[in-house]
């Protein structure tokens, strides 16, 4: 897995896991829906990233 890919990842999971917060502190049911869905995305590419990795050896 290449370092750029594992950090846009963690980028992304990062980036929902604020706007859920944010979404959260505001009332804003949107939002937070947008920032979980975002980092579910980022968990996922992460997980798919972890399984090239273990077939690449």
């Amino acid at each position: 897995m290449s370092v750029t890919k594992k950090a846009r990842a963690k980028a992304e999971e990062l980036k929902g896991k604020v706007k859920k917060i944010a979404g959260r502190a505001a009332g804003n049911r949107r939002v937070e829906s947008e920032g979980k869905a975002e980092q579910a995305m980022g968990d996922l590419k992460q997980a798919g990233e972890k399984v090239k990795d273990v077939f690449k050896k």
